[in-house]
Parts: C-alpha cells; sequence; structure tokens
C-alpha cells in the first residue's frame, strides 16, 4: 500500500471533513504541523504528500527518492520546485478555484469596512463616546459613498472577474489591468493599457494577481506618486506585492488613505513590520481563504486530485 503524509493539515482541515477517509486512498500519517527542520524526516520513505506551505526545493526534493505525488492544500504552487519535480517524474496537482467566492468576499468586506468607517465607529461606541454625545448621532470625517467611484483590479483570473461583477453590482464602476490585455466589453468594466494610468484613475485598487518576480513590491514610493490622494489599496493576494515600508509611509503622510490587507511579506508577521503599526491599517491573519465552505471544498478536491493520481488520470496538475 501507498505510504503519504500530511504535513500541515491544521490550517486546513475543516474538522467538519477531516482526513480520515484519505486512508482509503493509502497508508497516511497527519501532521498538524511540520517545521523546516522536520520535512525529510517525515516525508522519507513517502510516496505520497499532501501539504500547503512547506517547502519542497530541489534540495529537499533529492533526498526523497521514492516520492511520486505531492498535493497542494491551495492554489499557489510556488513552494515546489516544479521544474525539478517534472525532471523526476513527480506530479503536483493543486486545487483551483476553491476560495474565489470566500476571497471575494474578503475583498468587498474591507472595502466597505474603510469607507463606512465600521471599525472605527464600532471601537468608539465600545469607548462610550456615543453615550456620551449631545445629538442623537455623531460621525466623523471620512465616511464615503462608492457609488459611481472607479475601482481599478490589478489582475483578472476568477477572483478579479467575481470582484467586478460584485463591484459593478453596488454601483462602481471598475477598471481592470492585466498586464495590457483587454476582454470582452462589460456595462462598467474598462481596460488599462498601462498600470500608470490605473493608478491615475482609481479611487481604491484591489491587487487580485499572484506574485512573480516582475511584479515583487510594484506598490512602492514611485507606483504610490502616480496614484490620486487618498487611495486605498486592498490586498489579499501576497504580501511581496506591497513595498510594505513605502506603502507605511504614504499612509503615515496621508498619501494613501487606508490599507485593507490579509496577507503581509512574512507570515505570521515580524514585529517590526511598519504596517503593524502605520495609520489606517486594516490587516486580518490571511483568513479570506478560511471560510469552512471553502475547506471544505479544499479538502474535497485535494481528496479527488489523489485518487485521480492513484487511478492513473492525474487532474489539476502544475507541473
Amino acid at each position: 500500500m501507498y505510504q503519504g503524509v500530511i504535513l500541515d493539515g491544521y490550517t486546513s482541515d475543516p474538522k467538519s471533513v477531516g482526513w480520515a477517509r484519505f486512508t482509503n486512498l493509502a497508508q497516511f500519517t497527519v501532521f498538524e504541523r511540520t517545521p523546516k527542520d522536520k520535512v525529510i524526516e517525515r516525508c522519507k520513505g513517502a510516496d505520497i504528500i499532501i501539504t500547503n506551505k512547506c517547502l519542497f526545493t530541489k534540495d529537499v526534493l533529492e533526498k526523497l527518492p521514492v516520492l511520486k505525488y505531492i498535493g497542494i492544500l491551495a492554489t499557489g504552487y510556488n513552494n515546489v520546485d516544479l521544474a525539478f519535480s517534472r525532471e523526476r517524474g513527480i506530479v503536483v496537482s493543486n486545487v483551483p478555484a476553491y476560495s474565489t467566492e470566500s476571497v471575494v468576499q474578503q475583498i468587498i468586506a474591507h472595502l466597505l469596512n474603510i469607507y463606512c468607517a465600521i471599525t472605527p465607529l464600532v471601537n468608539s461606541v465600545k469607548e462610550g463616546k456615543w453615550a456620551q454625545s449631545t445629538d442623537f448621532c455623531y460621525y466623523p470625517s471620512g465616511l464615503t459613498e462608492l457609488f459611481g467611484a472607479t475601482v481599478g483590479i490589478i489582475g483578472y483570473g476568477r477572483i478579479g472577474r467575481r470582484v467586478s461583477e460584485v463591484l459593478t453590482a453596488l454601483g462602481l464602476k471598475v477598471l481592470v489591468y492585466n498586464k495590457g490585455k483587454t476582454y470582452e466589453v462589460q456595462r462598467n468594466v474598462a481596460y488599462a493599457l498601462t498600470l500608470d494610468e490605473l493608478y491615475a484613475k482609481s479611487k481604491a485598487i484591489i491587487l487580485a494577481c499572484p506574485l512573480t518576480a516582475d511584479n515583487t513590491g510594484m506598490v512602492n514610493a514611485d507606483s504610490i506618486a502616480k496614484m490620486q490622494d487618498g487611495t486605498v489599496i486592498i490586498n489579499t493576494a501576497r504580501g511581496g506585492l506591497l513595498n510594505e515600508q513605502d506603502v507605511a509611509e504614504a499612509l503615515n503622510a496621508g498619501k494613501l488613505a487606508a490599507l485593507g490587507a490579509d496577507v503581509l511579506s512574512a507570515e505570521p508577521p515580524l514585529s517590526s513590520n511598519p504596517l503593524l503599526t502605520a495609520k489606517n491599517t486594516y490587516i486580518t491573519p490571511h483568513t479570506a481563504w478560511a471560510t469552512e465552505q471553502a475547506r471544505a471544498r479544499l479538502i474535497e478536491v485535494a481528496y479527488k486530485n489523489c485518487e485521480a493520481f492513484l487511478n492513473g488520470t492525474p487532474q489539476n496538475k502544475v507541473n
């Protein structure tokens, strides 16, 4: 019987589904977390590895001679050396699109939280300020109606397209940049041929693109200077898309109005991360993907991916 390991099952396991059914496919050992220095030890002798964030570089893969399959518990797969795994004949599968609706929900939540000032107003009520108010209500500056405003979306895959649909349903205009490509004509959706155009025209900017060598740190002092004063940035994609020091400085100076983020460059974040103490930051702990429904879909597809591999018909193969 095939031998398998699940290396970092804690974050993905929604309990209502669990890992028990994987034992129908192979003899699995489940670890909630696996530190870097334990990966090779735990994977020796394994034919099948199921993982989310553990790194499988060439150096690691070379020490796992019987490995045949890596199932990624995520859509992203930059934690695996795809070229070397392909050379070795190791199949790598991911789980696409399982969390689209959940991520879009959180993007919209960040956007509305910022423009409706939900968090500061709720906190002020808890602090007793409403009870102390002379009037029946009180409100700060900065409450903004978004209807008719232009929101830029960088990246136009499944998440970008779905965000676009929700934004237009709310009466906003959408400006899309996806490496200069244009798409079918849609009501209230336009396509920017350059990032500079999107920066200049957008009241808020949503990052919905993968992290690549070309776009690392793309939101930096230079690009921020091209944005409107008071632009809001929403990032649920990858923390590395931001030059975090530059963004923090722009927030503190008021050039950027606010940041809604679900991701940072290092996770858990370093205490020295400047965004943790910058003005008007609303940071959630990488949870946009993690609704119970999304995690249940994730494990279901991961199971079917593994089953398909064992049946000789790999699906969702990324290498």
